[in-house]
């Protein structure tokens, strides 16, 4: 591995290992140590934003869990004994924040999602870290309902994990447009109470440009109404980010980074109007 990380360079093969990579988080503040479930590019959704090349509609491909383990050892290892954070972390980001559950694709559509939750956090607590690394689950909340995922997000509660669930926006035809999915906002607000009861769950929340505009009022508005519902149903808070590496989607020509003025106001709406903690990362 070569070169200082930022958070502009989230290049999954940076360390050379197939499922472990390592990254400099806006929103986690630090080092995470990313879990990459989905190595055959595949995703169930189509995210305009996303810098995932070759993405390809499907499922995460059969797991090598106890290659997994291996190279997560290998990675806390250096990050805890070794020179990792000198050679590859500026001064002010020297400090591992979270084992993130992400990648290239919807992480729970790894079949034994709950297996891999447990083998994770286990290889965590050997390496002799504790609650302070959380584990962290970043998905769309889309197979919630599915077989086994609940189970997962519950194993991660155990380990003081959290949950960051991504809600882009709230008609059916803005989803359609951002996610490439048809999906209602019933449904989405049906699986994300459902997830934040079983674990500590974060509403994430990626703003951006579409041919030069940011989101309509109307747009906004239903965003804020959705949240309060969501502030009900026990959601810890919202992660809310703009743009801040290019897309290599074909759609990537309409999509262009917001202003941090535009971004920072909505932060101040969303507290103001639901009362969630609310996280800004232009």
């Amino acid at each position: 591995m070569k070169g200082i990380l930022t958070v502009e360079d989230h290049n999954r093969d940076v360390a050379g290992l197939k499922y472990v990579y390592p990254v400099v988080s806006r929103r986690a503040g630090g080092v995470s140590v990313g879990i990459n479930l989905n190595t055959n590019n595949a995703c169930n959704w189509h995210c305009v934003y996303c810098q995932v090349p070759d993405l390809t509609r499907g499922r995460a491909p059969e797991i090598d869990v106890d290659r997994l383990e291996r190279e997560l050892e290998r990675m806390l290892f250096d990050i805890r004994d070794g020179d990792f954070m000198i050679r590859h972390v500026d001064a002010p980001l020297r400090r591992l924040c979270d084992i993130a559950f992400s990648g290239n694709g919807e992480p729970t559509s790894a079949a034994g999602l709950a297996n891999i939750v447990e083998r994770v956090g286990k290889v965590r607590e050997r390496l002799g870290y504790g609650n302070e690394v959380p584990l962290r689950l970043i998905t769309n909340g889309s197979l919630v309902g599915q077989e086994g995922v609940l189970d997962g997000i519950g194993r991660l509660a155990r380990f003081a994990g959290e949950v960051w669930f991504k809600v882009d926006a709230i008609s059916t035809e803005d989803i359609r447009r951002i996610n490439g999915v048809e999906r209602d906002a019933t449904s989405m607000a049906r699986q994300l109470a459902r997830c934040a009861g079983q674990c500590p769950t974060w509403v994430q929340t990626c703003m951006f440009g579409w041919d030069g505009e940011p989101p309509s009022d109307a747009a906004i508005q239903a965003y804020l109404d959705f949240l309060q519902g969501a502030a009900s149903d026990g959601v810890r808070g919202v992660l809310l980010y703009g743009v801040a590496r290019p897309s290599l989607q074909p759609e990537a020509g309409h999509v262009s980074r917001l202003p941090r003025e535009w971004l920072e106001r909505l932060g101040r709406r969303i507290v103001n109007e639901t009362g969630l903690t609310t996280s800004v990362s232009p």
